[in-house]
């Protein structure tokens, strides 16, 4: 995204910043949040739902006075230079970002606008959103986010053509998971594409591994500070299930190859080479901008199975609840109110039938209505009543732990799936974080 799951990086020094800012950004302007009066610089996770980001900023600069200048920031560099050019003069006043964990060192810095007060103030603004999608990016109660894309459940895709040659259905347990790997591997089709090269996308399968054996309340008591629960059976389990499906072959032998923000793994796929591909919703929109014959003939999804013996409920979902807009502190005057003018548009019906067109299921109220005008209603439909149903949608856990936990957590999974790491090891080095 390609996705907009990104693993997080460490809060870097302002020094550098400036460095960075100054030799490769050089196209966001050298007025900084609030140093001109005539632009706001506005950055976004490029990707295949951008061009619905820029044909409203186009609509905003037709009829006012302070213009936008959008900065699409590749994938594969995003996280690194939103969070190196935070805090110099070269930051960009209005930016997308996942919420919660993900802005947490910047709130607690004061580099970020409080949005609460201006969403009550305004209840067609602030009731335009469902209140679940505005408390998950919320930080300590409070918004510093306003949604802007859609619901991002993790999804198990497969490829139905593939399905129907080798006569059979998609999982419903992890024992019959295990058995279509099997299945897939004697046809020579890798059976589950994964970005090994992309440690967050490794990260997707324990998220549901854990949830399905443990249930939700387990990770919620990892985020709210009890490091002990890393040593919950649980988590062993949900590690062990991992190592076994990279013995078995489930994702062939040269996954950590593999790369999701270069477009491999999704190609792959597209090509006919793997069966399955676990990864956020966002995945039918890159499919249908990239290779929309794959998309319209052969793309079909599932939920994720459960696991026999495990207590977490099968309906439950992992993955991000949307992305958000925030605005950074320096902005103020002219500027603050054309960012809030500029914000509005997201909760517009407007905005919300493009994301449907994109295959995105916004996150304004009242949305139903609108699923039928997708490219394809049934898998809108499929993703709405998920999340609509769903007893619990856990943050994904890069995005929910801050920056000091989240980058080792990511390491020490990329060793669990490489194998530096056994189950039982990966346990103590998440309990020793």
């Amino acid at each position: 995204m390609r996705s907009p799951k990104r693993p997080r990086l460490r809060f870097l020094a302002v020094s550098a910043a400036c460095t960075v800012a100054a030799t490769t950004l050089a196209a966001c302007g050298s007025d900084g949040p609030g140093g001109g009066s005539d632009s706001l610089e506005v950055w976004v996770y490029q990707d295949g739902s951008t061009t619905i980001q820029q044909d409203f900023v186009d609509q905003f600069n037709e009829t006012s006075d302070i213009k936008i200048n959008l900065t699409e920031i590749p994938g594969d560099n995003y996280q690194d230079r939103m969070r190196t050019a935070m805090g110099s003069p070269n930051a960009p006043d209005i930016f997308f970002n996942w919420g919660g964990g993900s802005i947490a060192d910047f709130v607690e810095e004061d580099m970020l606008i409080d949005l609460t007060d201006t969403l009550a103030e305004d209840p067609e603004f602030g009731d335009a959103f469902l209140p679940t999608i505005l408390d998950a990016g919320a930080i300590d109660g409070r918004y510093y986010g306003v949604p802007m894309r859609g619901v991002q459940p993790v999804i198990l895709f497969y490829n139905e053509t593939l399905f129907d040659e080798a006569g059979v259905t998609p999982p419903t347990t992890l024992d019959e998971l295990f058995t279509l790997v099997d299945t897939f591997a004697e046809r020579d089709i890798t059976p589950a594409v994964l970005a090994g090269g992309d440690p967050w996308t490794e990260l997707m399968w324990l998220e549901y591994l854990l949830d399905r054996q443990g249930g939700s309340e387990l990770f919620d008591r990892i985020r709210n500070g009890d490091t002990s629960a890393w040593g919950d059976p649980a988590v062993l389990a949900a590690a062990e299930h991992a190592v076994h499906l990279v013995d078995a072959g489930a994702f062939g032998n040269n996954f950590r190859s593999v790369s999701y923000t270069t477009d491999g793994a999704s190609t792959f796929f597209a090509q006919g080479e793997a069966a399955m591909h676990l990864m956020g919703s966002w995945e039918f929109s890159n499919q249908l901008s990239n290779q929309p014959e794959f998309a319209e003939n052969d793309l079909a999804w599932a939920t994720f199975p459960a696991v026999e013996g495990g207590t977490g409920d099968p309906a439950a979902l992992v993955g991000n609840p949307t992305n958000y807009w925030s605005v950074n502190s320096r902005v103020e005057g002219e500027k603050w109110d054309a960012a809030v003018e500029f914000l509005k548009l997201h909760a517009s019906e407007e905005y919300a039938s493009a994301l449907v067109g994109n295959g995105d299921i916004p996150t304004t109220a009242d949305v139903e209505e609108l699923l039928d005008d997708a490219p394809a209603p049934e898998y809108a439909r499929f993703q709405y009543e998920m999340v609509r149903d769903a007893p619990s949608f856990t943050l994904s856990w890069d995005q929910a732990l801050t920056a000091d936990q989240a980058t080792p957590m990511l390491d020490n999974i990329e060793k669990l799936f490489s194998g530096q790491l056994d189950a039982e090891q990966f346990v103590e080095a998440m309990q020793n974080l």
